[in-house]
């Protein structure tokens, strides 16, 4: 019985959510505000977002080492739960730099089954001595070709990020660039708008990296950017092991965009 009173609240979420969710859009597009993607490890996290007015979701496991590959029953709990958009992390371990061809086969075969479920698109990012591995890169869009992709935060490990934005650009899957752009305020607000600016009209830069409702504030006041990422502020308690609260992430909104 727990189960079926969980497919039914879970059923409601899901309707009230997709009915904010629907005026919310209207409402925030009408006045040209910013967008939301919200970090999700679990379907209850997933309906808590919608709820709360998120625009997208990033559905990840292992929270606790920056987001891995969540398992691809996960993925399918999730894309039937909710409405919006879901970009699953393909991630299978912490490195940046993946030397084993194992890992690189599991990836590819990853991204087929991924793109088979038809999410919405994946989160990568491959480097190699400091620059994007552009040879794995190709290798997994290839498996995937008419799926979107983030390029997640390996973008800050590379050396020369900026440029490496017009070598992301030779990749029309690519449409997202995720980076915090740094501590200090005016150091990453000037950082981010010379991304964006490169980064025009093929790429969307999407800040996150710790984002609270104030340092979003700061960034529309300072920035060009209109996508934010977050975690742990949206969620009870806020840290990698607390859950997405609706009502925190329609906070946010009201708060920052």
């Amino acid at each position: 019985m727990a189960a079926t009173n969980t497919l039914f609240d879970g059923a409601e979420y899901r309707i009230r959510g997709a009915m904010n969710k629907a005026a919310e859009e209207n409402s925030r597009t009408a006045s040209g505000q910013s967008r939301l993607e919200v970090i999700v490890s679990s379907v209850a996290d997933a309906i808590a977002a919608e709820a709360g007015g998120a625009d997208r979701l990033e559905l990840i496991s292992r929270f606790e080492v920056g987001g891995l590959t969540p398992s691809l029953a996960l993925v399918r709990e999730v894309i039937a739960a909710v409405s919006i958009p879901v970009r699953v992390m393909l991630r299978e371990s912490e490195n940046f730099q993946i030397n084993d061809e194992a890992e690189q086969r599991r990836l590819c075969a990853l991204a087929v089954e991924l793109a088979a479920l038809r999410v919405d698109g994946i989160v990568c990012g491959f480097l190699r001595d400091g620059a994007i591995d552009h040879a794995l890169l190709a290798q997994v869009l290839a498996c995937a070709p008419h799926i979107k992709v983030t390029f997640h935060r390996a973008f800050e490990e590379l050396k020369n990020p900026v440029a490496a934005i017009y070598e992301l650009k030779r990749y029309p899957q690519v449409d997202r660039i995720l980076t915090s752009g740094g501590v200090n305020r005016q150091e990453q607000a000037d950082y981010l708008n010379r991304c964006a600016r490169a980064a025009k009209p093929e790429i969307t830069m999407l800040a996150g990296g710790g984002m609270t409702a104030q340092i979003i504030r700061e960034l529309r006041e300072r920035t060009a950017l209109g996508e934010f990422h977050v975690g742990t502020f949206v969620r009870e308690p806020a840290n990698v092991a607390g859950t997405v609260s609706a009502s925190l992430v329609s906070q946010l909104i009201k708060d920052a965009l």
